[in-house]
C-alpha cells in the first residue's frame, strides 16, 4: 500500500513540475514550481524503488537510496523514467540461477593452535630425540620410546640410551626394559648356536661360526657391551670369524673380521682382512669407508680423501657421507 502511495505521489508532483515549464517561468518561480517538485518527486520515487530491492541490495544506507535519487534528479526528463525502466525488469525478469555445482571460498588463515590435538601421540613432529630432550609431558616421552620399536636396532639403541638419563621414572625403566629386551634376545641366540657348535651333528661348523661372529658383532656394534665386557665380545666375535674363515673362505666374513679388527685397534690385521674381502668379489665401495677410517686411524690423512673420492657420486650426496664428502673433498 505505501508502495503505490509513494508512486502516486511522485507522478503527481512530476506532474506539475512538467506543467511549469511551459508558462516560461521566471528564475525563483523555476526553483519553486520546477525544481522543488521534481526534488520530491525523485525522493518518493527512490523511496518506492528502494523498497522493491532484494535485501541484499539495500544496503549500505543512505548511499543505497541516494544512488537512486541522484539518478533520477540530475538527469533532466529522462532520469525517472530511465531508473523505472532499469530496475523493474530487473525484479521482475531475472535469468535463472543454475544449480551451483562447487563454491567458491576464500583462503582461511593459519590458526595461531591446532585446531585439534589428540590426548596421547604416537608420533611428535621433529626427531624422536627432540622429543625425549624437549618434552615436558612423561607421557610424550613414553611414546616416543615406543615408537623406536618400529626402528632399526642400530637407530633406536641410541634414543633408548638417552633415555635411560630421563628425569621420570618410568620413562627411564621402559628404555631400560627395551634395552633388555634385545640384549636379551641376542644372548638367547648366541645361546643357541653355541650348544650346536658343541654337538658333534653340525653338519655346517663354518656357518655356526660365521652366525657367532655376527651376533657377538652386533652386540659391540649396538653399544650394548662397554668397558671390558665390549673387550670380551670383541674378541669373541674375532674368534669365530677367524675360525670359520680358517674352515672356509668367505669375502663377507673377511669384511666382517676387518671391522671387528678395526674396532680393537688392529689396523694392520683390519686391512689384510679387508684386501682379502676385495680379492674375494667385494666391490671396493662397500670396504673404503672402512680403509678411510683406518688411515685416519693411522694418521695418515692424505689417504682420506682418495679413499673417500673412489666412492660412487650419489653415495657422497647423502648420508653418512655427505659431511664427509664437504670436509674432506
Amino acid at each position: 500500500m505505501i508502495n503505490k502511495l509513494l508512486f502516486s505521489g511522485a507522478l503527481v508532483f512530476e506532474s506539475l513540475s512538467w506543467a511549469m515549464i511551459f508558462r516560461e517561468p521566471t528564475l525563483l518561480e523555476g526553483m519553486l514550481y520546477i525544481v522543488l517538485p521534481h526534488a520530491v518527486a525523485c525522493i518518493l520515487l527512490a523511496l518506492a524503488l528502494w523498497m522493491f530491492l532484494p535485501m541484499r541490495y539495500k544496503s549500505p544506507v543512505p548511499w543505497a537510496p541516494l544512488f537512486l535519487f541522484s539518478i533520477a534528479f540530475f538527469i533532466p526528463l529522462l532520469g525517472m523514467i530511465g531508473v523505472i525502466f532499469s530496475v523493474f525488469p530487473a525484479l521482475y525478469l531475472q535469468r535463472k540461477r543454475e544449480e551451483q555445482v562447487w563454491q567458491a571460498t576464500g583462503v582461511p588463515g593459519l590458526p595461531f593452535r591446532p585446531l585439534e590435538r589428540r590426548h596421547s601421540p604416537m608420533f611428535q613432529d621433529g626427531g624422536l630425540q627432540d622429543v625425549l630432550f624437549l618434552a615436558t609431558d612423561p607421557e610424550r616421552r613414553l611414546n616416543a620410546l615406543l615408537a623406536t620399536r618400529r626402528m632399526p636396532s642400530h637407530e633406536s639403541v641410541p634414543i633408548l640410551k638417552l633415555a635411560l638419563r630421563d628425569p621420570a621414572d618410568d620413562v627411564r625403566l621402559l628404555a631400560y626394559s627395551m634395552l633388555d629386551q634385545k640384549e636379551s634376545g641376542i644372548n638367547h641366540r648366541i645361546e643357541r648356536l653355541l650348544d650346536r657348535l658343541g654337538k658333534s651333528d653340525d653338519e655346517s661348523p663354518e656357518a655356526t661360526h660365521v652366525g657367532l661372529a655376527r651376533w657377538y658383532w652386533e652386540l659391540a656394534y649396538l653399544g650394548l657391551a662397554q668397558g671390558s665386557v665390549l673387550d670380551h665380545i670383541l674378541g669373541q666375535a674375532r674368534k669365530h670369524a677367524e675360525q670359520s674363515l680358517a674352515l672356509q673362505s668367505n669375502p663377507e666374513v673377511h669384511l666382517l673380521a676387518g671391522r671387528i679388527a678395526l674396532e680393537q685397534g688392529d689396523l694392520s690385521a683390519a686391512r689384510t682382512s679387508f684386501k682379502h674381502a676385495e680379492t674375494g668379489g667385494i666391490r671396493f665401495e662397500k670396504i673404503a669407508p672402512f680403509l678411510a677410517e683406518a688411515a685416519f686411524a693411522a694418521g695418515q690423512y692424505e689417504e682420506v680423501p682418495r679413499l673417500l673420492a673412489r666412492l660412487p657420486q650419489h653415495a657422497l650426496s647423502r648420508p653418512p657421507f655427505a659431511d664427509l664428502a664437504r670436509y674432506w673433498l
